[in-house]
């Protein structure tokens, strides 16, 4: 589904990744896990091109898409959402949900978003921006989902929610899987990104210092790694 090959890239004249590569497979779970700086969220955005590489190159779909344009990439079929609550705050929940929706498909959308989170069709008239930062979340995942992506390269999903929304979080991306989608995760609770991931990289300083099955990664191996240290069955 997707290939990301050698990227080189940052801001500027500051490089933040070094040659990193990856891949996701269709209908799975990847992680990318790293310390803070590491290069995550880095990452996310020269996939979906929002900030261009120095050199590498992003192929999704069996098409090489380096150079296109984000809106390009979205329409075939990857989603962004990245760190932070992506709603319209000056819509309301139903229009932000519809605004995202195939054509022809709104209400079957909507009903579909509702079912996965019933308090969105309890707030269906508030203004976005009015709800509670879980409740964003929700409407930013419900808003993806609506949209029908491939792929969706997730972005810190449950920052600063609640332990009871980050619950209800981690079974919607498990649904979005179940129904064919691919994921693309960087998350703050490691043990919650290991439990749906079938396929680990980690980050350190801009390269991937180890890529492999979740279940071979423990908490000993992982502290090793986001410390640079370097650790036995390292692939890259």
């Amino acid at each position: 589904m997707l290939e990301v090959q050698e990227l080189v890239g940052g801001y500027g004249a500051t490089p933040v990744l070094h040659q990193v590569s990856l891949t996701v497979p269709d209908s799975s779970v990847v992680a990318l896990l790293g310390a803070n700086g590491a290069g995550k969220s880095t990452t996310l955005r020269m996939i979906s091109g929002l900030l261009r590489p120095t050199s590498g190159s992003v192929t999704f779909d069996g098409v090489e898409m380096t150079s296109m344009r984000p809106a390009a990439r979205v329409q075939r079929g990857l989603c962004h959402l990245p760190e932070g609550r992506g709603v319209f705050p000056s819509l309301s929940v139903r229009e932000n949900l519809v605004l995202f929706s195939p054509k022809g498909q709104e209400a079957d959308s909507f009903d579909a978003a509702v079912e996965a989170f019933p308090i969105l069709g309890e707030r269906r008239k508030q203004l976005a921006g009015t709800l509670s930062g879980g409740e964003q979340q929700m409407l930013t995942l419900a808003r993806a989902y609506v949209s029908r992506p491939k792929i969706v390269l997730v972005d810190e999903a449950s920052l600063g929610l609640a332990p009871l929304i980050v619950d209800a979080i981690f079974e919607f991306l498990e649904r979005m899987v179940a129904e064919g989608m691919s994921l693309l995760i960087v998350e703050q609770y490691v043990q919650r990104a290991l439990a749906i991931a079938s396929t680990v990289n980690v980050l350190h300083k801009g390269e991937i210092v180890w890529t492999g099955p979740s279940a071979d990664l423990d908490q000993d191996m992982l502290f090793a790694l986001y410390a640079g240290e370097s650790v036995a069955g390292r692939t890259s």
